[in-house]
């Protein structure tokens, strides 16, 4: 299965108020691993991003204003997107505003994201399987010990790739995070420093360092903790 985990940001919070999309952010699973494969693109909207969204992502107007509208990129990124599964955490947020742009275009639109894809939400997924919790990424990273230090701003791209490793683990079974040989690859976006990286192939073997004693009983008390909170969901065991 091919599966993209998408990530969008945006001027504010409402299409119907003329709010557009500035950032889009795509990673691709192949059989549930990454291939190194993503699209990321900085979008021109042609209005001022509200000082609300502003402080959540940190994109100003005024780096927005040499990147290209959506009219010129969005048959590459239907391109990378198209016949995939996608996973969006909120996706009826990021499809609302995907479909907006598709139909800006006017007679040249061609159609909606549900024409070229499946939508899987890890937004409802997760509160599903955590009722009563917390469900934003940040909180599944917590919950689930993905690394999200770098997110201290909110980015397609970065949120894509950390979306990815929580939905992983969210829904269980043998995960393989490791690239696979083929070169990563942009879909015709700005070059970015992302957080996929490839493992070095000629360093030596890591040293293996069991837990002692002490440390497997402190780990089977954290378990237990985890047990009771989680209401016997403990995905860990």
């Amino acid at each position: 299965m091919r599966q993209v985990v998408l990530d969008t940001e945006t001027t504010g919070l409402e299409p119907s108020q003329g709010h557009r999309i500035i950032e889009i952010g795509c990673v691709e699973l192949v059989g549930r691993k990454l291939t190194g494969r993503h699209y990321h693109q900085y979008i021109n909207p042609d209005r001022e991003i509200d000082a609300g969204a502003m402080e959540v992502h940190g994109i100003t107007n005024e780096f927005l204003t040499d990147k290209p509208r959506f009219a010129q990129i969005f048959k590459d990124f239907l391109d990378f997107i198209d016949g995939a599964e996608l996973v969006i955490h909120n996706a009826p947020f990021d499809i609302g505003f995907l479909d907006h742009e598709l139909r800006l275009l006017g007679a040249a639109s061609p159609g909606k994201i549900l024409d070229y894809c499946t939508v899987v939400d890890s937004l409802v997924m997760a509160r599903q399987k955590h009722p009563g919790q917390r469900n934003s990424l940040d909180a599944l990273c917590s919950r689930y010990a993905v690394d999200n230090s770098q997110r201290e701003l909110h980015g397609a791209l970065l949120d894509a790739e950390i979306l990815a490793d929580v939905y992983l683990l969210m829904t269980g079974g043998q995960t393989n995070l490791l690239l696979s040989a083929e070169d990563s690859q942009s879909g015709g976006g700005a070059n970015t420093d992302t957080a996929i990286r490839r493992l070095d192939a000629n360093r030596p073997a890591l040293k293996i360092i069991k837990a002692n004693a002490q440390e497997l009983a402190e780990h089977e008390l954290r378990l237990q903790e985890i047990d009771g909170a989680s209401g016997g969901n403990n995905q860990w065991r």
